[in-house]
């Protein structure tokens, strides 16, 4: 009778998945190994190469703490669960991750380092990053013409500073947390921007410029004198149908501008100027074989970008096109034979409209 009933106990234990998370209590730690008491009748081990990266979390804890761990061998040739710290620390982390992501949650990170492309920081022990782009309007850093050099140092100054994020994306297989700071606005402006849609037209000021676009500052037309004005951003892309390479080119602080709304998320509001302007490829009759007039107005390492002259003067918007570097075999070969600045005769390969794509050789 008494062997039965432990037999029944026996089969009611539950023996531990591969894979699955449990928490075990801290039996021992010894110089290469801790045990622990994952449940009736079950001793879990952490050992060897899973030992040494837990080393840095071990510093933390001791005999009595109870922790989670991810079972690795449910049971090896000694008996024991094999148990990962690591693992489990990090499926706990992503768990927390889109958690965060699935309930829109704000919360706060401290930046440790900086980029020319924003600030990096940790969620749950993940390394995070937080674009210039995804800055609220308080915090981006404006400085003139966009000088990268300036916009680092400006960025350097958040090191060290908590803000106040949420999680915009993230793809566990890459190991990629992309932040974004929620906006500053008061109550009243979070109101105005439900009030406009993405088509509406809008007027006002360029306020900033940076390396990614300009900033467009503007009142509804129903707006009073003593109502804070809306933001924009018009992203580099949107601010002409020419290649741009500085915002600068285009836009000056100050300038009145009009502007389309394309997009209003998470309280902003991203607008377009080119879309308020005509499509100069649309106006274009060429043909492959066609010969045409351009200045080179840039190099790169695929190839040297050529400005069109097109001779109509209603199309007051250049065009660019590309020879690949391959019609060269190298660049500093493709520098020899081109100058920037210089206008030389071209033929082209491909024109497609419809893609803005334009290839050409040289004549």
């Amino acid at each position: 009778m008494q062997n039965e009933t432990l037999q029944k106990l026996t089969d009611n234990v539950q023996i531990p998945r591969n894979g699955e998370i449990v928490d075990g209590k801290i039996l021992a730690i010894e110089n290469s190994a801790m045990y622990l008491d994952i449940g009736p009748r079950k001793t879990g081990i952490i050992y060897g190469a899973e030992y040494q990266n837990a080393k840095n979390v071990l510093k933390n804890i001791k005999v009595g703490d109870t922790i989670s761990v991810k079972v690795v061998t449910p049971e090896n040739e000694e008996g024991f669960v094999e148990l990962s710290l690591r693992e489990a620390e990090k499926e706990l982390a992503w768990s927390t991750i889109k958690e965060k992501k699935d309930q829109n949650l704000e919360f706060a990170v401290k930046i440790s380092k900086v980029n020319k492309g924003g600030l990096i920081t940790e969620v749950a022990g993940i390394p995070a990053f937080l674009p210039t782009s995804q800055l609220s309007p308080d915090n981006y850093p404006r400085v003139p013409e966009g000088d990268k050099s300036k916009i680092l140092r400006k960025l350097q100054g958040f090191i060290g500073q908590e803000i106040k994020v949420k999680i915009l994306d993230f793809d566990e297989k890459t190991g990629q947390v992309i932040l974004t700071e929620e906006s500053k606005e008061s109550e009243s402006l979070q109101k105005a921007i439900k009030t406009i849609k993405v088509g509406d037209i809008v007027e006002g000021k360029v306020s900033g410029i940076v390396n990614f676009g300009a900033f467009i500052k503007f009142n509804l037309p129903d707006s009073k004198p003593e109502d804070a004005a809306l933001e924009g951003l018009v992203h580099i892309s949107e601010l002409d149908w020419q290649l741009i390479e500085d915002p600068a080119q285009v836009v000056e602080v100050g300038q009145d501008v009009k502007a389309q709304v394309i997009d209003i998320s998470q309280g902003r509001v991203s607008l377009s100027l080119k879309s308020l302007k005509k499509d100069p490829w649309q106006n274009l009759n060429y043909k492959t074989s066609d010969t045409i007039k351009g200045v080179v107005v840039r190099f790169n390492p695929f190839g040297a970008f050529v400005q069109v002259v097109d001779g109509n003067k209603d199309n007051d918007t250049k065009i660019q096109g590309l020879i690949h570097i391959s019609e060269f075999g190298s660049e500093v070969k493709m520098k020899e034979k081109l100058e920037l600045n210089k206008e030389y005769e071209f033929q082209i390969l491909s024109f497609q409209p419809q893609r803005h794509w334009m290839s050409l050789r040289i004549k």
